[in-house]
């Protein structure tokens, strides 16, 4: 099987969809492959079973996408600060990984986006990092070496890739935050080749 970084996302309006494909592009440019998997939408009543696959996008991850992997990138939007339920539903199903250290010492990065410039961005990385630490990777940021994350006017924090989506959702990713979601998939990228030398 061929090493690969995962990159994990789940997104309902698209932003950080188009963040998991820039990651996924940065991963990719340094000779590592990129899986980029996401997860289902959660219904709060169960009337009929989701298919497996669904029918457009992204296939969904399985836990062993993520047993195999050699790094992960991993992304939410926003809610209320934290990350998206969707997203934790699927971490709280990762025991039978954490019991036998499936993704101890593997770097992991986070990224996400949020509708304002205040609306939680920076503690929705937070939130998405205790599951890493609990099974053992190693957590990755984004330097100052790219001007980008000093001079960024929207997204962008040194926790992990950003983007200011607007209250409408209608707000592009812009060229700096673009650059910082490409240079974290690329350090990922990186540090992944670098253990699988070790």
């Amino acid at each position: 099987m061929q090493a690969y970084v995962l990159v994990l996302y789940y997104s309902k309006y698209g932003s950080t969809k188009e963040m998991a494909h820039l990651i996924a592009q940065g991963v990719e440019s340094t000779g590592m492959l990129a899986k980029i998997r996401t997860v289902p939408q959660l219904a709060t009543v169960v009337t009929e079973a989701a298919p497996s696959i669904p029918e457009e996008g992204d296939i969904y991850a399985t836990l062993d996408d993520l047993q195999h992997c050699s790094g992960l990138a991993l992304g939410s939007p926003t809610r209320f600060g934290n990350m998206a339920s969707e997203m934790k539903y699927f971490w709280d199903q990762t025991t039978s990984l954490w019991l036998n250290g499936a993704l101890h010492n593997k770097p992991a990065c986070v990224f996400g986006s949020s509708g304002s410039m205040h609306g939680g961005q920076e503690s929705t990385l937070l939130t998405m990092l205790p599951p890493l630490f609990h099974h053992g990777m190693l957590i990755l940021g984004l330097t100052n070496a790219n001007p980008a994350l000093s001079n960024t006017k929207s997204g962008g924090t040194p926790y992990g890739a950003t983007h200011v989506s607007g209250p409408r959702h209608d707000q592009s990713l812009s060229q700096d935050e673009k650059s910082l979601c490409i240079e974290q998939g690329k350090r990922l990228g990186e540090v992944a080749l670098q253990m699988l030398k070790k």
